[in-house]
C-alpha cells in the first residue's frame, strides 16, 4: 500500500514545493494539504494519511498544537515535523509531544524520502544533529545532570504561565510557536507596539533576559 501524506504548511510555496518532491513517488501518495493548523483534523478525517508532513510556525493553532491534537485522537497517524527551526527547544518539545521525526527545511529530497519511509514502517528518524540533541537531553535525566538555579529561588519554568495576564498568556503563545512580533500582532489583532510591551513585561516577570531564554523557560 503507498503512503498516504498530509501535507501542513501555511505557505503555499513550500506546500506545492513538498508536494513536487515526493508526488512522484510510486510508493506514495499525497492525500491532502492544509494551510493551518486548525483545518488539521477535518483533513484527516477527509483524506486519512498515514503520516503528516508538518510545519511548526502557523497562525492559530501552531505546530505543537497539531501535534498534540493528533497524538491523543488520531494515534495511528505518525506526524515528522519539516521546520525552519534548529532550535533545541522545539526539536525536544516535538519529540517530547509525540513527533516520530523532525527535518529542517533544507534537507535534501533524499533524506526527505527516507524519513518518510522509515516513519511509515513504525521507527523514528531524527538526522544527526536532532539525535545529538536528544540524546544530550537524554543524559542528562539519566545522569541527573545538575541545573542552574533559577535566580527566583523558584522553578520558574513551572510557574511562567501562572505569573502573567490572560493577554500576556497568548502572546507567549504565539513566541513558542515561533512566530514574529508582525505576525503576533496579525494574529491577536493588536498593534506591534502592544506587543512589544506585552513581551517586555513577561521577560521582567520571568526574570529572563531575551526572548529565547524566556521560549525555553515557556516550553520546559
Amino acid at each position: 500500500m503507498p503512503i498516504r501524506i498530509l501535507v501542513v504548511d501555511d505557505h503555499s510555496v513550500v506546500r506545492q514545493g513538498v508536494i513536487s518532491l515526493l508526488e512522484d513517488e510510486e510508493d506514495i501518495v499525497i492525500a491532502g494539504e492544509a494551510a493551518d493548523g486548525d483545518e488539521v483534523a477535518a483533513a484527516i478525517e477527509t483524506c486519512n494519511p498515514d503520516l503528516i508532513l508538518l510545519d511548526l510556525t502557523m497562525p492559530r493553532m501552531s505546530g505543537l498544537d497539531v501535534i498534540r491534537l493528533v497524538t491523543a485522537d488520531y494515534p495511528r497517524v505518525r506526524i515528522l515535523v519539516f521546520s525552519m527551526h534548529h532550535n533545541p527547544d522545539y526539536i525536544l518539545a516535538s519529540v517530547q509531544n509525540g513527533a516520530a521525526g523532525y527535518l529542517l527545511k533544507d534537507t535534501s529530497r533524499d533524506e526527505i524520502l527516507k524519513a518518510v519511509r522509515s516513519i511509515a514502517q513504525g521507527e523514528l528518524y531524527y538526522p544527526p544533529a536532532a539525535s545529538s540533541i536528544i540524546i544530550k537531553n537524554l543524559l542528562k535525566q539519566i545522569f541527573r545532570l545538575p541545573q542552574p538555579e533559577p535566580e527566583t529561588g523558584e522553578a520558574a519554568e513551572s510557574s511562567v504561565w501562572n505569573m502573567i495576564t490572560p493577554r500576556e498568556q497568548q502572546v507567549l503563545k504565539c513566541l513558542t510557536a515561533g512566530m514574529s512580533s508582525k505576525e503576533i500582532a496579525e494574529h491577536l489583532q493588536i498593534s506591534s507596539n502592544t506587543v512589544a510591551n506585552q513581551r517586555a513585561s513577561i521577560m521582567k516577570k520571568a526574570n529572563v533576559k531575551n526572548t529565547a531564554e524566556l521560549i525555553s523557560m515557556a516550553l520546559k
